[in-house]
């Protein structure tokens, strides 16, 4: 049936189906909104982390002092002289407000965000299942935004009203992923969905990218750390009202797209959006093998991602003497190797599924496989590595890349196995990761213990290569590419057959006809 709708319209309108399904239609725009969502989200997410060293008080140091702290048994002094320097030559400014925190204090002020995160995952997952995911994301990525413009008077007022603007700035965040999955599924069909859904994700490659370099620059600026969140925040203003005005819910509720592509989506995926008032299986989904397979790679994926980008850096700043941070281009080199890699493993993925030379099911594993067996073998390397500088960035930056494969194994397989409930499975699996997720840098502090030497680097990275292993074992025997019997069923109706000329009853009537 739906192949023969295809040949309907290639017949009668002299075109090859496969030609225009590479047409940009309205699916593409809606992706490319929903990548810029994602660019959005992670700017305003890590914004903070560059900022926050220009609005706390530079403190007082000596060579002394910073070196005391430092292992210098294992590579003795290399790099420690440009180190030294760079930190000694931080001044304190007097045109910008400056803050006496600690890093007790600043510790708070960056977890802040990300507990209002995590708190509104689930909430707002099942919120978008039955009212929709349109609003909530376009409304809380504007929350987001708005409290972003008010972080620099919040920290005037003192820390607690800071804490307070970033912990609402996470709850308005939390909608975004599992929202963007929910509105994913409505729109783009199976074979698109690697490199679509990659496209989306890679928002999140991508606005870190651009919010590294181009916070420290507005920081380093005439007008300081506050242009940082003025700018982003508007920025993010525009965006959430750009979005709600010119996307909509799903194909079915868009006049704008044409009656080819919706009937070209709807035959292929139904009516995704009829499911809302279907009840959630929970005892179904909590026994199903494939989703936990989901639940655990996306767990183990949030643990070993903060451990390669939050913890490997701290472990080049103590052991080699290098603080990546304050280094635009070695910070960015891993995100874009993310980013290209996974645009690249997602059209490969895509073309495998859509050319059937390997099952959806098939393409979700390998490339998950190199998603996470890639990154924990490069972080084990590391370890091992020595004092060598450049091999530890180019096993940073290649672990990466290889990470960039995730996009078109576990990241997009809610989609697979439950187009209908797409929106829920993602808001439990990235709630529960990000949860995984905050106990890296615990895990990695109490393994230290106040002594960074390489050998306890070693352990810290073994652990999480073991995590990585276990995790993407898991999902390569577990998981499944096929819709899952617990999914709701979503009746076919009402696609038009062709497309007709406005006043033409006859042909109207014909259109509407039910398949």
């Amino acid at each position: 049936m739906t192949d023969k709708i295809a040949r309907t319209y290639a017949d009668e309108e002299g075109h090859d189906d496969d030609k225009r399904r590479t047409q940009f239609g309205y699916r593409h725009f809606v992706t490319f909104m929903l990548f810029l969502g994602m660019a959005n989200a992670y700017i305003m997410r890590t914004n903070m982390s560059v900022a926050i060293v220009e609005m706390v008080v530079p403190p007082n140091l000596t060579a002394a002092d910073i070196t005391k702290n430092l292992d210098l048994e294992d590579c003795e002094q290399d790099g420690i002289e440009e180190y030294i320097n760079s930190t000694l030559n931080r001044v304190e400014r007097h045109d910008v407000p400056r803050f006496e925190w600690n890093t007790k204090e600043q510790a708070f002020i960056l977890s802040a965000f990300f507990y209002g995160y995590v708190l509104t995952q689930i909430p707002f997952g099942l919120l978008a299942k039955q009212h929709g995911s349109l609003k909530f994301l376009g409304i809380g990525m504007l929350i987001n935004s708005s409290f972003g413009l008010l972080v620099p008077p919040a920290a005037g007022l003192g820390r607690n009203w800071l804490i307070a603007a970033r912990f609402i700035q996470g709850l308005g965040e939390g909608p975004i992923v599992p929202c963007t999955h929910a509105l994913l599924a409505k729109w783009i069909p199976p074979n698109e969905r690697s490199r679509m859904g990659a496209t989306v994700y890679a928002g999140a490659q991508f606005g870190t990218v651009i919010s590294l370099p181009l916070s420290g620059i507005l920081s380093a600026s005439s007008w300081g750390w506050p242009s940082v969140f003025y700018v982003f925040g508007t920025m993010g203003t525009i965006w959430s009202i750009f979005f709600l005005i010119f996307v909509r819910e799903d194909p079915e509720h868009d006049k704008r797209i044409s009656v080819y592509e919706r009937s070209m989506i709807l035959r292929t995926l139904g009516d995704v959006s009829k499911a809302k008032d279907v009840s959630i299986p929970w005892k179904s989904i909590a026994r199903s093998l494939p989703f936990l397979a989901i639940l655990l790679a996306h767990m183990g994926q949030n643990y070993g991602y903060e451990m390669l980008m939050t913890e490997l850096p701290t472990f080049m700043k103590q052991v080699l003497h290098v603080n990546i941070a304050q280094n635009g281009m070695l910070s960015s080199l891993p995100y874009i190797a993310m980013w290209l890699c996974s645009m690249l493993a997602s059209f490969v993925a895509d073309w495998l599924i859509y050319s059937k030379i390997l099952s959806i099911g098939a393409t979700r594993k390998i490339f998950n496989s190199f998603g996470q067996y890639g990154p924990g073998l490069c972080i084990l390397l590391a370890a091992y590595n020595g004092c060598s500088l450049p091999w530890t960035v180019a096993l940073l930056t290649l672990g990466l890349g290889f990470n960039g494969g995730i996009y078109s194994g576990f990241k997009i397989n809610h989609l697979d196995i439950s187009p209908a409930l797409a929106g829920v499975l993602m808001s439990i699996t990235n709630c529960t990761a990000n949860v995984a997720g905050l106990l890296a840098p615990i895990v990695a502090g109490y393994v230290i213990h106040e002594r960074p030497t390489q050998a306890a680097w070693q352990t810290v990275f073994q652990s999480t290569f073991g995590v990585y292993v276990v995790c993407a074992t898991f999902f390569l025997f577990a998981s499944s590419g096929e819709r899952q019997e617990w999914d709701p069923n979503v009746v076919i109706d009402d696609i038009p057959v062709k497309p007709v000329e406005d006043g033409d009853d006859e042909k109207k009537n014909k259109a509407e006809s039910p398949v």
